[in-house]
C-alpha cells in the first residue's frame, strides 16, 4: 500500500510497518517512568524544589493538578481514576490538594507564577461549578496565574454543558482539552461512553463564544465496533467542529492490565489491517483538510502554535504531550501525578490511601522518582529532538553538552543503517533526518538512543502504533 506524501508525513507500505512497528515507549519523559525507582524519597524532591533558587536562569513553573473521579467507567480506558458520584469525596479531595501545595510551597524557590496550569484526569469536570472555584482558589492563592500563559482543563462533554464552559472561562482557564473517542453510536455502547455529537458541538460552541484560546479534541482508533467506513464519518464530525489540535490516540487492549477492558469483546475489536487502514486514512483526511501531522498522534492546525514551534525548531514534550513550554518546572499534585523539577522526577502514589495518608501526616506523597545523571541529561535532549524536530543536528549536541558527537553515538548512529535502508532515516555528515516516510516510527528511531533499552529487555511493555 503506497501512499502519497500529505503535509509532510507519507504513509508507509504495510510490509514496512510490520517490520518497523515496534513495541516503544511515547518519551513523555527520559528515562521513561518505568525507569523511576523508591530509592528517591520525600527529601529528594524537598531538595529539588529547594534548588532552583541554585539555578542562574530559574525555569519558569507549571503546575499539574490531577482529579481521578468520574461518574461512570469508559472500557477502554487505563487512566488511573476512581469511579463515583459522591461529592463528599471531592471536596475532601480538594481540601487535600491544598494541604500538599503548602508543603511544596515551604520548599519551593525560583519563580512562582504559573507559566501554565493544567487539570488532568479522571474527569476534572466531575466537580461542580463550585468545587472548580474552590480549587482554583486553593491553587492561586500559593501560585498565582501570570499575566500570559496556558492555563488548561481537560473535559468531559457529558459533565462539561455551556454553562460550565462559561464558569471555567471565568475562573482563568484558556485552553480546552475535549475527550470524544469516537461519535458513532454502537462503538459509543461497546465502550459505556454515550456521547451524543450535540452534547460535544454544544461544548465547543459554548468555548469558542467564551474566549477560549485552543480547543483539542481527543480521539481513538482501534475501539469495538469501529470499522474504516464509521470512523471516516466520525472524522467528517470532526472537521465539521474544527478543533485546534486533534490527537488521535491508539487502542491497547491489555484486559489484564485494566480490570475495564474485560467487558470488551475481543471479537469486537477490529484486526490489525483494519486497524491501520483507519489510522491512515484518519491521518489522509487530516492532513489534506489544513492540519499538520506535529508526531506519533497529534496534529494541529498550520497556524496553531504547536505547528509554529515545529518549524521554528522550539516545540517540546512532557508528560500532557507535545508542548511549547515543556521547559518549565512542573510542580504536580494529586494522586499518582508526577512532578519534573531540573533533574529530578518525583511521583506521588498511585493508591488513594497511599497518597492521603502522607500528606494527613505533613509530608509531601513522594515515593519513587528519579535524578538524571549526565548521560541522562543528555539522551533525554537527543531524544526529544527526534521526537519533536524529526531532526537532530551533532553541532547542537556538541555545543550543549561539551562532547563528540561521534564518539559519543557511534553504536546508535550504527542502528540507523536499517532504517536508512529502508528510506525511513538520511544521515548525513552533520544531522540525522526523520524522513517523510519515517515519522510514523519516530518513536522507533528515538528509541535507539535509549541506553536503558539497550541494556534491558524490557522494551515489550510499550505500546505499538497498530
Amino acid at each position: 500500500m503506497t501512499t502519497p506524501e500529505t503535509s509532510g508525513v507519507e504513509l508507509p507500505e504495510m510490509d514496512l510497518l510490520r517490520k518497523f512497528d515496534v513495541p516503544a515507549p511515547r518519551y513523555t519523559s527520559y528515562p521513561t517512568a518505568d525507569r523511576f525507582n523508591a530509592s528517591f524519597g520525600v527529601e529528594d524532591y524537598e531538595r529539588a524544589l529547594a534548588g532552583r533558587a541554585d539555578e542562574k536562569h530559574p525555569a519558569d513553573l507549571s503546575l499539574y493538578v490531577h482529579v481521578p473521579f468520574c461518574n461512570d467507567v469508559c472500557y477502554y480506558c487505563g487512566c488511573n481514576k476512581i469511579v463515583t458520584r459522591d461529592h463528599g469525596r471531592s471536596a475532601e479531595y480538594i481540601e487535600t490538594i491544598g494541604r500538599e501545595a503548602d508543603l511544596v510551597k515551604e520548599h519551593i524557590t525560583g519563580p512562582q507564577e504559573l507559566a501554565q496550569l493544567h487539570f488532568g484526569g479522571g474527569t476534572p469536570t466531575f466537580l461542580t461549578n463550585d468545587e472548580l472555584a474552590h480549587m482554583m482558589e486553593t491553587l492561586t492563592k500559593r501560585f498565582p496565574l501570570a499575566a500570559r500563559g496556558e492555563f488548561s482543563i481537560e473535559v468531559d462533554p457529558r459533565t462539561c454543558p455551556p454553562e460550565k464552559v462559561k464558569k471555567l472561562r471565568e475562573l482563568g482557564l484558556n485552553r480546552m482539552s475535549c475527550g470524544v473517542q469516537d461519535f458513532n453510536p454502537d462503538v459509543q455502547k461497546a465502550i459505556n461512553r454515550i456521547q451524543p455529537f450535540e452534547e460535544t458541538k454544544a461544548t465547543i460552541d459554548a468555548a469558542r463564544e467564551c474566549g477560549f484560546e485552543s480547543v483539542n479534541m481527543d480521539l481513538i482508533y482501534g475501539l469495538p465496533k469501529q470499522t474504516r467506513a464509521t470512523f471516516s464519518e466520525t472524522i467528517d464530525k470532526v472537521l465539521e467542529l474544527s478543533p485546534d489540535r486533534i490527537a488521535l490516540y491508539h487502542y491497547a487492549h491489555l484486559p489484564n492490565h485494566f480490570k475495564a477492558q474485560r467487558r470488551i469483546l475481543p471479537a469486537d475489536l477490529p484486526d490489525t489491517v483494519e486497524k491501520v487502514h483507519i489510522m491512515f486514512d484518519a491521518i489522509t483526511r487530516l492532513t489534506q483538510n489544513g492540519y499538520r501531522y506535529i508526531g506519533m498522534d497529534h496534529f494541529a492546525k498550520e497556524d496553531d502554535e504547536l505547528s509554529r514551534a515545529q518549524i521554528e525548531g522550539t516545540l517540546q514534550r512532557n508528560f500532557q504531550g507535545y508542548s511549547t513550554m515543556a521547559e518549565c518546572d512542573m510542580v504536580a499534585l494529586g494522586v499518582s501525578s508526577i512532578s519534573k523539577i531540573g533533574r529530578a522526577y518525583a511521583c506521588n502514589p498511585r493508591e488513594l490511601d497511599d497518597y492521603y495518608a502522607a500528606i494527613r501526616e505533613g509530608r509531601l506523597a513522594t515515593n519513587r522518582g528519579y535524578w538524571l545523571n549526565d548521560d541522562d541529561d543528555l539522551r533525554r535532549y537527543v531524544i526529544m529532538q527526534i521526537m519533536c524536530n524529526f531532526e537532530l543536528k551533532k553541532k547542537d549536541v556538541e555545543e550543549r553538552f561539551g562532547i563528540k558527537f561521534d564518539e559519543t553515538f557511534a553504536y546508535e548512529w550504527s542502528k540507523m543503517k536499517p532504517y536508512v535502508k529502508h528510506g525511513l532515516v538520511e544521515l548525513y555528515e552533520d544531522r540525522l533526518v526523520v524522513s517523510a516516510k519515517g515519522k510514523i516510527f519516530v518513536r522507533a528511531v528515538a528509541m535507539q538512543f535509549d541506553r536503558y533499552l539497550r541494556e534491558s529487555d524490557r522494551a515489550g511493555g510499550y505500546s505499538r502504533i497498530a
